[in-house]
């Protein structure tokens, strides 16, 4: 492997050679987990809990609930994942031995479909492997770009995020006419092969990743200026921010390194609700499809299958969005930041499940709408995927400081958790039925859009890449290594 930091070069508008490996990993690992999370709702609705679930109770309820669990699991354990990755063992092994727990995880899915201990393990596994190597890959595309070709790294975001969606894709549209032709187990089998393949494909790069090494027993971590700057709250200057108290006992990369992870903290909040309702396009969308007529012309589609509109849409979107509309936008002479597409994204957002809403309105009295409609608050929603999370990926990266990168980007994972924690509750409780639920998750992102302008309004933006770590000061004098941004 490659040395921990490479050297910053002349500029230069090459790609480095390692990228393909990692992109190449992605497409193939998210076409695994797409291609299982397009058919679990449906899965556990009409397969595994028809024979556990008691007559008098709502499969379909019981199966979002189940479903966002997992999905809690999925993007709590970046938490635990980033961490290794930071402080033990470094991403490129977290990646590579949770790609294997990952394996194992598919196989359970498909050798114990009819076993609900056996399938529930195999979620439980998936979890951890997915769940620990998410925050690992982003970072690591980050890891491999120098002050040299540093500006490439929106463009190659874009591209990492493209691969994601075109493996989701090919999982959407393949996988459910799997299920109702071949059953289960194939079903599950072929995403487990493509997990398999992804986890060939990362080790086949090992000779040429840029290995970033974890940092061990950092005295000045963000716990430990929190603390120091709690302890000594009295001694901090009128006027000045509350972990400047640290400053006696950490340096200022430290301190100015814990207030970006603050700084975003607090940028994360207001994604959360993004999350609400995005995650449940697997579930309470494709639920709310199979009920509509699900023949276009010559065609019949599986209500899992409609899944395959937002992967469709964000390849087609990314490029017109990135090399065509914020240029364009941007030569008008106001630039489409990433603190303004994300506010935009939200509402976008709760348009999206207002339509929703309607279409619910008109089905419950009694008119049946055909599959094609949920092409419109699909739609709108990837506009918004686009905005808000696309967006995210590289916001948390660049906004993190070196020593934190992937826990920073655990954190940007686990407002998706809380997310789909809160989202497996109200439906384990039947608290919303019919178009409540889509106006009630839509008012929520409403009101989140304005709280996330509020708070982007006073970020104050700054960029960290491999071989310039050193943050711009509080006061606004620039310092070596980093860039100031317009918010």
């Amino acid at each position: 492997m490659a040395a921990a930091a490479p050297r910053a070069d002349a500029r230069t508008d090459r790609f480095p050679p390692q990228i393909p490996f990692i992109i190449g990993n992605e497409a193939c690992e998210r076409f695994s987990f797409y291609g299982m999370r397009a058919v679990l709702t449906i899965f556990l609705a009409d397969y595994l809990l028809r024979e556990t679930v008691g007559p008098g109770e709502d499969r379909a309820a019981i199966a979002k609930s189940h479903f966002h669990l997992f999905m809690f699991g999925v993007y709590w354990f970046p938490l635990v994942g980033g961490w290794l990755a930071d402080r033990v063992f470094g991403k490129f092994k977290v990646i590579f031995w949770l790609s294997l727990v990952y394996c194992l995880g598919h196989a359970c899915l498909a050798f114990f479909e009819d076993v609900p201990t056996g399938f529930y393990l195999g979620l439980l596994l998936i979890a951890v492997g997915s769940g620990g190597i998410k925050p690992c890959v982003a970072a690591m595309v980050g890891d491999q770009f120098t002050e040299a070709n540093k500006h490439l790294i929106n463009k190659v975001f874009s591209v990492f995020y493209w691969s994601i969606n075109l493996g989701s894709f090919f999982a959407a549209l393949f996988i459910p006419a799997v299920l109702a032709k071949w059953g289960p187990a194939v079903a599950f089998g072929i995403p487990g092969v493509l997990m398999l393949l992804a986890t060939i494909i990362f080790w086949a790069g090992r000779r040429h990743y840029v290995v970033v090494p974890p940092t061990r027993h950092d005295p000045h971590s963000f716990l430990r200026v929190v603390g120091s700057a709690l302890r000594g709250r009295g001694k901090k200057a009128p006027g000045s921010h509350w972990l400047d108290a640290a400053r006696a006992e950490h340096p200022e990369l430290a301190v100015e390194g814990s207030k970006a992870v603050l700084r975003l903290v607090l940028l994360f909040i207001p994604v959360m609700f993004f999350w609400m309702i995005f995650d449940q396009k697997a579930s309470t969308l494709v639920l709310q499809a199979k009920v509509m007529d699900p023949h276009v012309g010559p065609f019949t589609f599986q209500p899992s299958q409609i899944q395959i509109i937002n992967p469709a849409l964000v390849m087609l979107l990314i490029p017109l969005l990135t090399l065509g509309v914020y240029p364009l936008v941007k030569r008008t002479g106001w630039e489409l930041t990433p603190l303004r597409r994300m506010p935009l994204g939200m509402v976008l957002c709760a348009a999206s499940y207002a339509i929703a809403g309607l279409f619910q309105i008109r089905m419950d009295a009694g008119q049946v709408l055909n599959i094609a409609w949920m092409v419109l608050p699909y739609a709108v929603l990837t506009v918004a995927e686009i905005l808000v999370s696309t967006t995210g990926l590289e916001f948390a990266y660049t906004q993190a400081p070196r020593e934190m990168k992937s826990v920073v980007q655990s954190l940007w994972l686990m407002a998706t958790a809380l997310a789909n924690i809160f989202v497996a509750f109200i439906a384990r409780i039947d608290a919303f039925k019919g178009p409540s639920q889509f106006f009630f998750y839509g008012t929520l992102a409403l009101l989140a859009g304005l709280m996330l302008w509020l708070v982007a309004r006073k970020f104050k933006v700054r960029d960290y890449y491999q071989g310039g770590g050193t943050p711009v000061p509080t006061d606004g004098r620039e310092a070596a290594g980093t860039q100031a941004r317009p918010a």
